[in-house]
């Protein structure tokens, strides 16, 4: 291990399909040791995994990284957001956690939307209009489709909320996470009674939301991970506000996020209420609020392609003039829980390279056509686009996003965003520091910024065509007989 010049901090992204622990100098924000270990998730109609695995992940990655996790004065807990996670008297797991791109629940998600007063009135009171992604959705499935788990269930929370309370012993959230899930009220910035009673939520199983800044509590002595006992444990937060807070983001600066899913953000000091339902009302883990798009299939399902192709993910070709819609998940930005992948405009000369380039043009087509609802307008169109997340380093991904958004685009040398994000915000509670002021310290933006290509519309208007041509045929639902 390296010295450290200042006290050291732990943050972790427990994120679908891994978590990630790294320690971290809180004064000069080197990664002195990480950690990595894999989760399990289902296949098939539903997305769910076992949250002890996640526990169990996280003490192998902390073993991984020796006496400095062990030496650590805080740590932080940035995670996926959506999960929902019930416990029992015991604390112990009724069932596996319903994952956020698990969307059986697109059925319960309209009804309430109906329900609760239509897309306007969701906006304006929780900021967001749920789709089958939001928390709230799945409680709701749950209850029509295994009552006897929701009566045995005692706690409900979020897959962060989990292990921080596997931590300290308490039950407690943040706003940027909480914001996710549908029964959090961003106006009043509490729990919306009226949406718990529509659902038969009791407000008591749900965790108490820590401020801003707030510490969550202390690493208590019935555990076997290696921190020491009175250890700081800051709130935590879902994995895009964890990402917003590992870049020291200001307002006015999209992010694209190139992950699992696909996400495009902006941190901005107004509270979204968008009634389309395209941009999510997230709230930020500082006090402002995070407007975002989200997608569900992005790098998973463009590989999936090039596998398909037999293709390395990079071997794309120029000049296509075939459209590839990846929605092999269903997708959520456009609102199509019951789609599949589409492809239109197959000819003779069509090369695989082609068809593997219109994969990458169909992920990223949603979400730049939401990236102007997330900014602000006054934000500056010229302000370089942040390529993040696991695709930002593939060259065919950058050229993608350069093509179609017409945008400069910087990729920040820094890697796991979300967890170092997780460890500014352990650092401000050591330092009384704003935690993306402790990332801007530690220059975690840093990287090379790829100057502006002219855009390329006419592929976008060929997709946006195709789109909307095949609606009907994308909304149906295959699965209902």
């Amino acid at each position: 291990m390296s010295a450290a010049e200042g006290p050291l901090v732990v943050g972790v992204d427990t994120s679908t399909q891994s978590t990630k622990a790294l320690v971290v100098d809180a004064a000069t924000g080197q990664v002195v040791a990480s950690g990595q270990a894999p989760h399990t998730v289902t296949s098939g109609a539903g997305r769910e995994s076992d949250p002890c695995q996640w526990w169990e992940a996280l003490c192998a990655a902390l073993r991984q990284c020796g006496d400095a996790a062990h030496e650590a004065a805080a740590v932080s807990i940035g995670g996926q957001q959506h999960g929902l996670v019930t416990l029992d008297e015991h604390g112990e797991p009724v069932r596996p956690a319903l994952l956020w791109n698990d969307v059986r629940s697109a059925p319960q998600a309209r009804r309430l939307v109906e329900e609760l007063g239509g897309p306007k009135a969701w906006a304006e009171r929780t900021g967001s209009v749920p789709g089958a992604s939001f928390t709230v959705t799945k409680w709701a499935w749950l209850a029509e489709h295994e009552p006897d788990a929701v009566r045995a269930t005692r706690a409900v929370r979020l897959p962060h909320d989990y292990l921080t309370e596997r931590l300290t012993g308490q039950g407690t959230t943040d706003r940027g996470d909480v914001s996710g899930t549908g029964w959090w009220a961003s106006g009043t910035e509490a729990y919306d009674e009226e949406t718990l009673a529509h659902i038969g939520l009791d407000p008591a199983l749900l965790p108490r939301v820590v401020r801003p800044g707030e510490v969550a509590g202390t690493v208590r002595d019935s555990h076997d991970l290696p921190f020491s006992k009175g250890t700081l444990v800051a709130a935590g937060t879902g994995d895009n506000a964890a990402a917003a807070l590992g870049l020291g983001l200001r307002p006015g600066t999209p992010v694209l996020s190139l992950g699992t899913s696909g996400t495009v953000y902006a941190v901005s000091r107004h509270r979204p209420t968008d009634p389309t339902g395209t941009v999510a009302g997230f709230a930020d883990a500082r006090g402002d609020w995070l407007p975002l798009a989200c997608t569900l299939n992005c790098t998973l399902a463009v590989d999936r392609v090039a596998a398909l192709l037999g293709l390395d993910r990079e071997a794309v070709e120029p000049d296509g003039s075939v459209t590839l819609l990846p929605y092999l998940d269903g997708e959520r930005t456009p609102n199509l829980p019951h789609a599949s992948g589409l492809l239109h405009g197959l000819r003779h000369d069509t090369t695989a390279g082609q068809l593997l380039q219109a994969a990458y043009d169909g992920a990223v087509h949603a979400l730049l056509g939401a990236l102007d609802l997330v900014l602000d307008a006054d934000a500056d169109r010229g302000t370089p686009l942040i390529l993040i997340g696991g695709g930002a380093r593939g060259t065919a991904w950058q050229q993608t996003v350069r093509r179609l958004s017409g945008r400069p685009v910087q990729v920040p040398e820094a890697r796991e965003l979300v967890a170092l994000g997780a460890a500014a915000q352990a650092a401000g509670l050591l330092t009384g520091e704003d935690p993306a002021a402790v990332a801007r310290r530690w220059n975690t933006a840093a990287g090379p910024v790829l100057d502006a290509v002219e855009r390329d519309t006419s592929t976008l208007d060929r997709i946006s065509g195709v789109l909307s041509d095949a609606a009907p045929l994308l909304e149906r639902d295959t699965n209902t007989p």
